[in-house]
This record gives C-alpha cells, structure tokens and sequence, in this order.
C-alpha cells in the first residue's frame, strides 16, 4: 500500500470519528476543565452561594451588582497568591476579573456542599 493511499485511510477514518463525536456529545454539558482555575471556579459554581453580611452591605450600598459578582466567579482568575486553598476546614480563594468596566477581587470560602462569599472590593 502507497504512503498516499494509508494517509487517505487515515484522514478518512479521523474524520468520521470526528463528525460521530461532534454527534454524540452535541447538547450534552460537556466541558473541558483541566486547568487549576477553571476546576476551582467549576467547584465553586456547583454549590449553593451565600453572601456574608459584608458582601451584603457592599451590594446593597450599590457600588457592585450581584450579576457582576456572579460574572467574576464564572469567568474570573483566581489569585492562587492570595489564596487559601488548604486551610482547614473551608478553603480561601481570591478571584478577580473585570465586568463593566471596573476590576472587582471577590474571596470566596468554598467549603464542602456550600461556597460563602465572605467579601467583593474593587480593585483600583
């Protein structure tokens, strides 16, 4: 068999193996988190989110929106330098991003069924 001929097979069969993956896994929620900061914000994002009575007052003094907040946790970076993320027995994360226009640090303490937004400042 010529090198044209098994190169034609090859690109052949990876091609239908890749229409039959677009296939199957098209309207699942598939996601490819490997990342330490996408599988810490997918953590997060799986649990129940509260808000501590300062993250309260800063939403309610207006001066940051909950949809930005929420915005910041899934799209955000987290600031491993700032962070805590072995301290017993709820974890410390810093996240920041930017929303609007304006850099919001959000610290989240993400404990085992329930994640506590302990504080949201704005980063000049």
């Amino acid at each position: 068999m010529k090198l044209i001929q098994r190169i034609g097979y090859y690109l052949g069969g990876f091609s239908i193996g890749l229409v039959l993956l677009a296939f199957f896994l098209s309207g699942k929620k598939t996601s490819c988190s490997y990342g330490p900061d996408a599988r810490v914000l997918k953590n997060i994002n799986t649990k129940k989110l509260h808000y501590s009575t300062e993250a309260n007052r800063t939403i309610n003094q207006k001066l940051i929106d909950s949809t930005e907040v929420l915005w910041v946790l899934k799209k955000g970076d987290i600031n491993f330098s700032e962070s805590a993320p072995r301290q017993k027995p709820c974890g410390y994360y810093a996240v920041e991003g930017e929303v609007n226009d304006k850099d919001i640090s959000v610290i989240v303490e993400n404990c085992d069924s329930i994640a506590t937004i302990k504080s949201i400042k704005l980063i000049k």
